[in-house]
């Protein structure tokens, strides 16, 4: 089967990084591109124009929410509100428990990566709340997970999440982590398993990968055995850390040793570890506020960051900075964290929060395009991902530029970053499938899983209540913006009335 793209630009690639080819044609042949360039000759199946629009390599997104979305209702949270976001002790001990069925959260890891999909992400490595689950993650639930992926035709780097612990507030209201060590065995075993059954399933769109949750909530043993594993089975390790000043804290306190410190005592820190955000290193004014060497040590173990911005940036954080770690020779790549799982609004708060943090210059929009391509390849060790070149694979992702509201056009990658979001995606491709087309999922009711995915919310919100140290409603914890008429309404924050 040979199908033809055309559109007004392509953003194709010369060997030595991404071209803008302006008028042209993507061709592939089954699973691969023949073809990039203008004017094809030769005879296709299926030809699609698009006019004015952008045909890019499909993005790649590294620490992707499988999950119902949280942030929408915990990033508003004030200090004193923010304890309720935790596990109490008393939930860890006694009470903790699965708010969904296995059923509701293979629905609920359909719906996320229906929205993966319709944004423009072909290739994909997945995040879930911990917070939702008696504790982690299961072989059985990344199984079925796999096989919806595989339905929907997305390329997805797979393995249940696994912890030896579980950040809690105390009763005082300190944060702390509580610890359960057979239970980390056991979700490193279910990890080895995973790996085991994505070899012999053979599918080239899952391949297994080592996810452990965050630092701070896996020991020093799991650490050192997670090392030995991926060796072993030359297996990915994506790894939370170097992501806020309580995993410091906490570190020190046990270990004696800062986050990049335990890393390379455990084995940990070389090529085939993506750490996600990597915010909280000496440069970051919150650590020592100067370069002591942090970007140089990740930089000669050929780690990865996960730069994840719009999250990043609507916590109060900041990647101190981007341009820095790019010229320290730190590959870079990109996640979205939350919801929505969108790049380009991703992109265009990097490229601003960049500026606050270094120059105006500091990070332009084509650097965190590469690294919403280039980067993720890099990142998997995959050459044939984040370009569109004869021999790629065909993963391929076109965004409309027609619409009044996009605004006047210049270059296309600063105009869709700048005033455009990833819902202008209209057609995805992965490995020859089109997965999505005119902007719809092939086989896929949008509306009865919005409606099915809203009533799952509920519970999962309603469910906070329930952990909180002090057993606050959820209405106490998440309050409206606005109060509704003759609803009670709450104090301030700052004035108590």
């Amino acid at each position: 089967m040979r199908t033809r793209f055309s559109a007004e630009y392509i953003l194709g690639y010369d060997g030595g990084g991404h071209v803008l080819i302006r008028d042209g044609d993507v061709v592939y042949e089954n699973d691969r591109i023949i073809f990039v360039g203008h004017n094809y000759a030769g005879t296709v199946d299926e030809s699609f124009d698009l006019g004015q629009a952008i045909i890019t390599p499909g993005l790649i997104d590294l620490d992707a929410l499988t999950d119902i979305d949280h942030l929408i209702i915990d990033s508003w949270s004030p200090a004193e509100r923010s304890a309720g976001m935790q596990w109490s002790e008393e939930y860890f001990h006694s009470r903790r428990r699965n708010v969904f069925t296995p059923d509701e959260r293979q629905l609920i890891r359909k719906y996320a990566l229906v929205q993966l999909a319709l944004h423009g992400i072909t290739t994909y490595m997945p995040i879930a709340s911990e917070i939702h689950s008696a504790w982690a993650e299961s072989f059985d639930e990344l199984v079925g997970m796999a096989e919806t992926s595989r339905n929907l035709g997305l390329r997805g780097y797979l393995g249940p999440a696994y912890r030896s612990g579980v950040n809690v507030t105390r009763a005082g209201g300190e944060r702390d982590v509580e610890f359960d060590e057979e239970l980390g065995r056991a979700g490193l075993a279910d990890a080895v398993r995973f790996l085991d059954y994505a070899e012999e399933l053979s599918d080239p769109l899952v391949t297994g990968v080592l996810l452990p949750c965050r630092i701070e909530t896996v020991t020093e043993e799991i650490l050192r055995a997670t090392a030995e594993v991926s060796r072993e089975r030359d297996a990915l390790i994506r790894l939370h850390c170097l992501q806020g000043l309580l995993e410091r804290e906490l570190l020190e306190r046990w270990y004696g040793a800062t986050p990049l410190q335990l890393l390379k005592r455990t084995g940990l820190l070389e090529r085939r570890l993506l750490i996600p955000h990597g915010i909280f290193v000496d440069r970051n004014r919150q650590v020592a506020g100067a370069d002591l060497g942090d970007l140089q040590s990740l930089a000669t173990a050929n780690v990865s960051i996960i730069h994840c911005p719009l999250t990043t940036f609507r916590y109060g954080m900041v990647l101190d900075s981007f341009a820095a770690f790019r010229e320290a020779g730190i590959n870079l790549c990109l996640g979205t964290d939350s919801f929505p799982p969108d790049l380009i609004r991703g992109m265009d708060t990097g490229v601003h929060l960049a500026k606050l943090a270094g120059t105006p210059d500091a990070a332009p929009a084509e650097h965190y395009f590469e690294a919403a391509t280039l980067g993720g390849a890099r990142a998997l060790g995959r050459t044939d991902l984040g370009r569109l070149e004869a021999g790629a694979q065909a993963d391929l992702v076109a965004f409309s530029l027609d619409d009044i509201r996009d605004g006047v056009l210049d270059d296309p990658i600063r105009t869709l970053l700048l005033n455009g979001t990833a819902r202008q995606a209209t057609h995805s491709v992965v490995a020859g499938r089109m997965i999505m087309r005119d902007g719809m999922i092939p086989g896929v009711d949008l509306q009865q899983l919005r409606a099915e995915a809203q009533h799952l919310f509920a519970r999962m919100r309603e469910a906070y209540s329930e952990r909180d140290v002090q057993g606050r409603s959820a209405d106490e914890l998440f309050p409206s913006s606005f109060p509704t008429p003759g609803a009670q309404r709450l104090p301030s924050a700052k004035t108590g009335k």
